[in-house]
């Protein structure tokens, strides 16, 4: 009997607690993410000089952290997941509860300063290191187990992070395991189940960025203007990628020298820079983009015409410090940025129809994962007549990227982490235009 216990524990009993918590710790994590972001607006309006001041200290402070206590948990996360998945080696460096910690304190200062990062990125870390430490509950571990464990605790993060099942698992086959198991089907879809009761048992089953109460008539009328949503977003997406990914090509040779040999400074040098641009924007660009992209959608009231280029610079700043956080929020605001610009000259659809096909367009262009994009923005919208166009949309998008960049970003940034990467990246040089 305590033997056929045991058995049912392992089977069953470990992955699921891993599971909820994961939801667990991904509903604290966004509340806590709020709150940092809550306490920066109380300090913007109390003077508006203060981030000129508080988001460089605060960016030294988080990458200074992140370098000297907590190496493998700059940046969004995801690149170290993948890393993790195509060397099991370096599972035990990038997914552990250090790296999990050190990503919640860095990434909480930084929004804390008012940096431009997402929560959703390090969400897939902060899942993938606690179903990976999970392998302590079963007697006998394997890679092969532990990889499941670690894909399945990713998707359950992204998915709870957007509350977003269908999304999860998609981004889990799309983007991070590319060599999709059939068994890790039922894994995957009992994560996002147990993660998923966590979550709308917390915050109730909400939509990320509310419903999305558009349609478009599938009408030849349309389709100049679907050509015209991913050809502009797949361009600034892919030229994102690119400066990211050659930062130290197109930087003036000083702060080049700086990002390589002082890196604290240099991080401090881009809150600066992020600073200025939030200030000059009024406070719009700080933050992740969420409540700007939310108000648009709901109110259906013009942004600014500066908002999606000043967003897209607070963005590249953000993510070239080195400090922890992700993109996929930041990037979903760029583009529903994008769709306020297109809506200046496009009056034949509404702003919100316009503002979900430059998101998804966007966050295709920038993850060249367009099946995740296009499941993100099904989950948050009402009417199956947005799905051709989405899914035209981020298509495209996702093509015109590829002609800045033909691997996709977290895969080329992944290459930081794996061993003996230097020929592929020598390879990726080669693709640029």
């Amino acid at each position: 009997m305590r033997d056929r216990l045991l058995s049912y524990w392992e089977r069953y009993g470990v992955f699921w607690l891993g599971a909820l918590l994961v939801g667990l710790v991904s509903v604290g994590y966004a509340s806590l993410m709020d709150s940092a972001f809550a306490l920066f607006r109380r300090i913007e309006a109390y003077a508006w000089w203060l981030p000129l001041v508080l988001t460089p200290a605060g960016a030294a402070l988080a990458v200074w952290l992140t370098r000297k206590y907590f190496q493998g948990a700059e940046g969004s996360g995801i690149p170290q997941v993948i890393a993790t998945l195509e060397d099991h080696s370096l599972a035990r460096s990038l997914l552990s509860f250090r790296i999990m910690i050190g990503k919640i304190i860095a990434s909480f200062i930084g929004m804390l300063c008012g940096f431009t990062i997402g929560r959703e990125g390090p969400t897939v870390q902060i899942g993938a290191s606690l179903m990976y430490a999970m392998r302590r509950g079963y007697r006998h571990s394997s890679e092969f187990m532990e990889n499941q464990l670690a894909t399945a605790g990713a998707a359950a993060g992204l998915a709870a992070a957007f509350n977003t099942p269908l999304a999860g698992i998609v981004f889990a086959i799309e983007e991070l395991n590319r060599n999709f198991a059939s068994r890790t089907s039922g894994i995957l879809i009992a994560a996002m189940l147990f993660s998923g009761v966590v979550t709308i048992s917390l915050q109730g089953n909400y939509l990320y960025f509310g419903q999305i109460k558009a349609t478009i008539p599938w009408l030849w009328s349309a389709v100049p203007i679907l050509l015209a949503a991913g050809i502009i977003t797949g361009l600034f997406g892919g030229l994102f990628c690119w400066l990211l990914l050659n930062t130290l090509r197109w930087l003036p040779s000083p702060l080049a020298l700086i990002k390589r040999l002082h890196p604290v400074w240099f991080a401090a040098i881009c809150g600066l820079v992020l600073a200025i641009v939030g200030v000059v924007s009024g406070g719009a660009t700080f933050g992740s983009g969420y409540a700007e992209a939310r108000s648009l959608l709901e109110t259906q009231e013009p942004m600014s015409p500066f908002y999606a280029p000043l967003k897209f610079i607070a963005l590249t700043v953000s993510y070239m410090s080195g400090i922890p956080g992700g993109i996929f929020a930041p990037g979903l605001a760029i583009g529903a940025g994008i769709g306020n610009l297109l809506s200046m000259v496009v009056t034949t659809l509404p702003l919100q129809a316009l503002a979900a096909l430059c998101m998804v367009g966007f966050l295709s262009a920038i993850t060249q994962s367009p099946l995740t994009a296009f499941v993100i923005m099904v989950e948050m919208t009402d009417g199956n007549d947005m799905m051709m166009p989405l899914m035209a949309v981020s298509l495209l998008a996702t093509q015109v990227s590829k002609c800045f960049w033909r691997l996709p970003f977290y895969h080329a940034l992944a290459l930081n982490y794996l061993p003996n990467a230097g020929q592929a990246k020598a390879a990726q040089q080669t693709q640029v235009t």
